[in-house]
C-alpha cells in the first residue's frame, strides 16, 4: 500500500484564493479549505521533497533508480493482488501473483521487471478502487496534509491498504522508516519532469491537480470503460486536458 500512500503524498505536495458560488466544482465543497492545505502542501514539497528528489536523481545512475522503482513496484502488486479479488478480478489476481513470484525469484527481488518482459501486465487497483466497485460513493473531494489529493472513499481505503503493505511490516522500525522515505524520494523523483511541465502550463494548479485526480479515480474504478472516446483514451492526456487555458489578454 505505502506506493498509494505516497503517491497521493507526491501529487498533492508537487501541486499547490478560495473559489465559492455558482462556478463552485460540486465535488469539491471543501474548496476553501482544500486549497489551504494545498498551499502548505507545495511549500513543503519546494523546501524539502523536490530538492531532496533532485538531489537523488541528480546522483543515482539511471539503472539503479529503475531498480528501485521496479522494487517498491513488486511490493506494491500485493496490494494489487488482493483487490481484485476482493474486486471479483481472479484472472487479474492470478496475473498478479505469477508477477510477484516471476519479480521476486527472477527479478532478484523484483528489482528487474522480468514479468513484463515475460507478457504478466501489471495492474493498478487498491482499496478505494475496491469499495468504489462495489458501490461506495466518493464522497466530496479532500487535499489531506502531506498526503494531498483524496476523497472520503479513498481516504478509508488508503487507511485499509495501510494493513496489507509489507513496507509497513518491515522491522525494526528504523528499517522501515527508511524503506518509505526512499520510496517517497523515489517516486518524486520520477515526477519532476512532469510536474515542471504542468507548473508552465497550468493556469489553476489546484484545479488542475483536482480535475485530473478525479478524473483518474473515475477511469480506474470504471476500468476504463467510461472514459474511452472515439478516438481512444490516453491516461497521459488527463493531467493537461484538466488544465483551463490562460485568461485572455
Amino acid at each position: 500500500m505505502l506506493r498509494k500512500l505516497l503517491l497521493l503524498f507526491v501529487a498533492g505536495s508537487v501541486l499547490s484564493g478560495c473559489a465559492t458560488g455558482p462556478n463552485a466544482h460540486p465535488e469539491d465543497p471543501l474548496e476553501p479549505l482544500n486549497r489551504g492545505i494545498y498551499s502548505f502542501n507545495e511549500t513543503f514539497d519546494r523546501a524539502l521533497m523536490k530538492p531532496v528528489s533532485q538531489a537523488y536523481k541528480a546522483v543515482t545512475p539511471d539503472v539503479v533508480d529503475k531498480g528501485v522503482t521496479n522494487f517498491f513496484n513488486n511490493i506494491d502488486d500485493v496490494s494489487v493482488m488482493i483487490n481484485n479479488v476482493l474486486q471479483l478480478k481472479l484472472v487479474n489476481a492470478l496475473s498478479d501473483l505469477s508477477r510477484i513470484m516471476v519479480n521476486t525469484s527472477f527479478g532478484i527481488l523484483g528489482v528487474f521487471d522480468v514479468a513484463t518482459m515475460w507478457g504478466l501486465e501489471k495492474h493498478d487497483e487498491d482499496f478505494g478502487q475496491t469499495l468504489g466497485y462495489w458501490g461506495l460513493d466518493t464522497g466530496p473531494y479532500l487535499v489531506l496534509p502531506i498526503f494531498g489529493p483524496s476523497n472520503v472513499r479513498d481516504g478509508v481505503g488508503f487507511v485499509a491498504e495501510w494493513y496489507i503493505d509489507p513496507v509497513a511490516h518491515v522491522h525494526p522500525e528504523r528499517d522501515r522508516w527508511v524503506a518509505v522515505i526512499l520510496r517517497a524520494i523515489d517516486i518524486r523523483a520520477d515526477l519532476l519532469t512532469a510536474t515542471d511541465v504542468l507548473d508552465e502550463v497550468a493556469y489553476d494548479p489546484y484545479q488542475t491537480l483536482r480535475d485530473s485526480y478525479l478524473q483518474r479515480r473515475a477511469y480506474l474504478v470504471a476500468d476504463g470503460v467510461e472514459k474511452v472516446t472515439e478516438g481512444g483514451f490516453n491516461e497521459d492526456d488527463l493531467l493537461l486536458d484538466a488544465a483551463p487555458p490562460p485568461p485572455a489578454k
